[in-house]
């Protein structure tokens, strides 16, 4: 058996697609979690303090960052090159989110800058590519 499997595709784009939509349905659980003042009361006070006070922008950007992330990993799945612009729209949406997250007055110690500002970003960054990759090796219909 060579490396493609029967829908044509290498093996690890099923994996890769698997974890990353796995990496963006936990983004959008944790939206709604974030929607909730007493789930929220839950956090660490650094992540309270991001949370109540994000502005309607920062809110909007987050649920396009998850939400864009989530469908555009199930539109990828289903090979539709249209997940490349959602995954545009949802770096755009990180990049936003993070914009507020790091203009608040926040100590940040390194784990938070890790997990949730650069991780973000580099899942986000990574889907755009990959998306580009799998059109190009003609795993995704243009």
């Amino acid at each position: 058996m060579n490396d493609k499997d029967a829908g044509g595709v290498h093996w690890s784009f099923w994996v890769i697609s698997t974890l990353m939509l796995i990496w963006n349905v936990m983004g959008c659980i944790n939206y709604f979690v974030q929607m909730n003042p007493e789930m929220v009361s839950s956090y660490r006070e650094t992540e309270q303090a991001i949370i109540s006070a994000r502005p309607l922008w920062a809110t909007v950007a987050f649920a396009v960052a998850v939400f864009g992330g989530a469908l555009g990993c199930i539109l990828l799945m289903l090979k539709k090159s249209i997940s490349y612009y959602l995954f545009i729209a949802s770096f755009l949406g990180v990049v936003v989110t993070m914009t507020h997250t790091i203009s608040a007055d926040i100590n940040f110690g390194i784990g938070e800058i890790l997990g949730i500002i650069l991780m973000p970003l580099v899942v986000a960054t990574f889907l755009i590519w990959y998306s580009k990759y799998t059109v190009n090796k003609g795993w995704v219909s243009t």
